[in-house]
Formats: structure tokens, sequence, C-alpha cells
């Protein structure tokens, strides 16, 4: 999902995805093919992240480009836990290295940072978190831009979780316009420690056409 929870990795725990994204827009086709994320659980309510991409982009032409991707590193603290009667509540602050070559449109060209914060309650087989952030987006032709999402999950079976989002944000080029989208997804347990997760939706506003995600997780710890 791309709206994200407050929940940080257990204490020396690792969590490892080998996944792609994959989005359609304005008859442009772009994502990662793939990337790898890695979480570790640095201390109590500390979690350290970074993702590593092989990005791609198509054009409608059927030009394409592909190669290494931005950067992404990140650390999210929970500063509120959860109980039967307080939300959890955690911030994850999140920059953008840009690694790739923006002249091939496989990256921004510049740093970027995003600011959120995230709130989660689970009721029984239920869970419920969003929330909402602003990105600081420099670079000719953009400006800063908000995000703002929430999601909902139901465990279905023992190995079987699903849900759906809604989110929505704002324009993040100078004459571009806002954006909703909303993804389905579902988490499937292999093992305690192997899971496989898949998500896809499109826009209900603005010029994306459709976004998916497939991704392989293993957790260690």
């Amino acid at each position: 999902y791309v709206t994200d929870d407050p929940e940080p990795v257990e204490y020396q725990h690792w969590e490892v995805y080998l996944a792609s994204l994959l989005f359609r827009d304005a008859g442009t086709w772009s994502g990662t093919a793939p990337h790898v994320e890695v979480n570790y659980g640095a201390a109590h309510n500390l979690q350290l992240h970074t993702i590593l991409p092989m990005s791609f982009v198509r054009s409608p032409d059927g030009t394409m480009t592909y190669g290494y991707g931005d950067t992404e590193l990140g650390a999210k603290y929970r500063f509120v836990e959860e109980t039967t009667s307080r939300l959890q509540i955690g911030i994850f602050p999140l920059l953008e290295i840009p690694t790739g070559d923006a002249h091939r449109g496989l990256g921004s060209g510049h740093v970027q940072l995003f600011l959120p914060l995230w709130l989660q309650k689970s009721y029984g087989p239920w869970l419920t978190y969003g929330g909402g952030g602003y990105w600081i987006n420099p670079g000719a032709g953009n400006h800063d831009w908000g995000f703002l999402g929430w999601q909902g999950q139901r465990q279905l079976l023992p190995n079987l979780n699903l849900g759906a989002e809604v989110f929505h944000t704002t324009a993040r080029e100078l004459g571009g316009e806002p954006e909703t989208l909303f993804n389905i997804g579902l988490v499937l347990d292999l093992t305690e420690l192997q899971h496989v997760l898949v998500s896809a939706g499109r826009g209900l506003q603005g010029a994306n056409e459709f976004q998916g995600y497939l991704a392989y997780q293993l957790t260690v710890g």
C-alpha cells in the first residue's frame, strides 16, 4: 500500500522485500523491476529503512529506459503505543537521494524529503491506519505537495489478509493536477517468515490509469 502505518519492525528483527512497482500515467509506463526494500528494528520503537531500486520508463512511442533509480532512506519512530482506548502514532520521514539518471527519466535529479504523521488502530480482525504528510520537492517546474491517505484491512483466514486504501495527492508540478487513487490488496502468509503481497488499483481523479505492486517478503529475527 502507498499509505503507511506507524508500527516499526520489532527490535533486532529484519524485513526484506524483493518487489516491483508498476504505474501507467497518461500512456507512460514506469516503475521498478525489481527493487529491494530493507527494514531493521534498530531500537525499541525505531525502524531504519532503505529502498534500492532498478527503475524503468516506457514512453507511449515504445522507447524504453532502464537503470538504477533514486535511493530511499528513512527512519520510522513510534512515539505513542496502542492500547484498547488509544491510537498508535508515529512519524516516518523519508529522504530520496538522486542516484538515478534524471536525464533518462530514472530519477528526480534532486534531493526530496517526505515528512508524514501516521495513525493506527486495531479492532479484533480489523486493522485501520493512515495519515498524511508533506513532500519537499525542489526542481524547475516542481513544487512541494501533500499526501493524505487511509487504509483498512481484515484478517479473512489465518494466512490471508485483505485490504483497501484511498489516497489523495496535491499537484506536484506547475500546471499539474491533484490525484485521488485507490488500491485493493492482499497479504498471503506462506510460512511464519515468508509472505506474498499484492495490490492493484487506479486513479479516481487525475491522469493515473493503473498502479500495481507485487512483493516477496522475508522476515528474520
